[in-house]
């Protein structure tokens, strides 16, 4: 990618105007968010693009359409997915919501002993619950952090192997219990140095607007079905 690129002519970001259509009339009043570091947001900046965290980005674009949203993240880093259902899922609940995002798994991944089934069982706990409770939920595949030049060349096999299985896991999880699904392990930036941090754990700010563009077109795409005609 050039040097020159900018949040305003990165052709994956969001266009002017662009989540405005998406979202019109939009029925979210409270949006919670559950998670690790990806949830909370480390956003490491980049010239061109404003360090505003992804969860904080879709925020901002439902209460563009809707400004009496409330929004409650309670993501932290370094929780695996047993510890983010532990620490969060009954938090969230209690905000009363009515869409949820709920990443996590990453770091159960940088893990070589990772267990796919046990970050299924927790993220299917989560989701069952949240949507019991009348929420819309979205999951995601996150960015292969694999790709990452802080990555030693050493760990990336290894972890691409493991990035990849979470992402597999968590989509036919989410195709199974109906969830608004943001595949991003195989978007065509994702091999861009640019988008992740020099910890070579998590994204950039770059990403951080990439993912919040994605999630916006999903749930633009969520409400188009929901309000087709039915045959």
């Amino acid at each position: 990618m050039p040097s020159t690129l900018t949040e305003a002519t990165d052709p994956y970001c969001l266009r002017e105007g662009e989540s405005a259509t998406l979202l019109a009339g939009h029925p979210w009043r409270r949006f919670v968010v559950l998670g690790d570091s990806v949830a909370e947001g480390m956003c490491e900046p980049v010239d061109g693009y404003p360090p505003v965290q992804w969860a904080d980005r879709i925020a901002a674009e439902l209460r563009a359409a809707d400004p009496g949203l409330a929004y409650l993240n309670l993501g932290r880093r370094g929780l695996r997915a047993h510890e983010v259902r532990a620490a969060q899922l009954d938090g969230a609940l209690a905000f009363d919501p009515d869409l949820a995002l709920v990443v996590c798994g990453g770091n159960d991944a940088f893990r070589p002993a990772f267990d796919p089934d046990a970050v299924d069982a927790e993220l299917a706990a989560m989701i069952g619950a949240l949507r019991a409770a009348g929420a819309d939920v979205v999951t995601v595949g996150m960015f292969d952090v694999s790709h990452s030049p802080a990555v030693p060349e050493q760990v990336r096999p290894g972890l691409r192997e493991r990035m990849r299985l979470l992402s597999a896991h968590t989509g036919r999880l989410a195709a199974r219990l109906g969830t608004v699904h943001v595949q991003l392990t195989d978007h065509p930036a994702g091999a861009d140095a640019s988008l992740y941090s020099s910890d070579g754990r998590h994204g950039s700010a770059r990403s951080d607007a990439i993912a919040a563009a994605e999630t916006v077109r999903r749930l633009g795409a969520h409400l188009a079905a929901r309000r087709a005609p039915r045959p």
